[in-house]
């Protein structure tokens, strides 16, 4: 019988790592095929070669498998990184938002990133990006609206004879 095998091998195995990193239940897997491999007497850099990683990481695999049965083999919670604001400011931020920034000496009548950013660096001394106020705006349900200028003196018939959707 005739030996199988795979096109562009080596661009095959990067992307069937990829796939394989991506998945939860995929990872598992593949950590629960490395500690079987090692059960069945291969050793952990021979089964690091096969899988395509470090024979440490087996290694870890292995110990945690062995201390904590299948469960060490899950993935774990990962938390990122702790909220700068929490759960009792975010809801003041939101009432904040409701009034005028002149209410809090920003010298502004309008809601932006920058404004916010002073008024979070101004009430609870954080320093949060304008890219992350707008975020935040987003995630407190509002949303920008800019307001529209007004012309001093301007005539509000002639403006209205203009407008592209006035009554006729």
């Amino acid at each position: 019988m005739k030996a199988l095998t795979i096109t562009d091998a080596d661009t095959m195995i990067l992307a069937l790592q990829d796939e394989i990193r991506r998945s939860q239940e995929a990872r598992y897997d593949h950590r629960l095929h490395a500690v079987l491999l090692v059960a069945q007497g291969v050793t952990s850099p021979e089964a690091a070669i096969l899988l395509g990683d470090s024979p440490r990481t087996v290694q870890y695999w292995v110990r945690r498998f062995e201390d904590e049965g299948f469960a060490g083999l899950a993935d774990a919670d990962r938390p990122g990184r702790p909220r700068k604001l929490n759960e009792q400011q975010l809801e003041e931020v939101g009432k904040a938002l409701r009034k005028s920034p002149e209410n809090y000496s920003l010298g502004t009548n309008t809601w932006d990133g920058k404004t916010l950013s002073a008024f979070l660096r101004q009430q609870y001394h954080v320093d949060l990006g304008v890219r992350q106020c707008q975020r935040l705006f987003r995630q407190l349900g509002f949303r920008l609206r800019k307001p529209r200028p007004v012309i001093a003196k301007a005539d509000h018939e002639q403006q209205k004879e203009h407008k592209k959707n006035s009554a006729e």
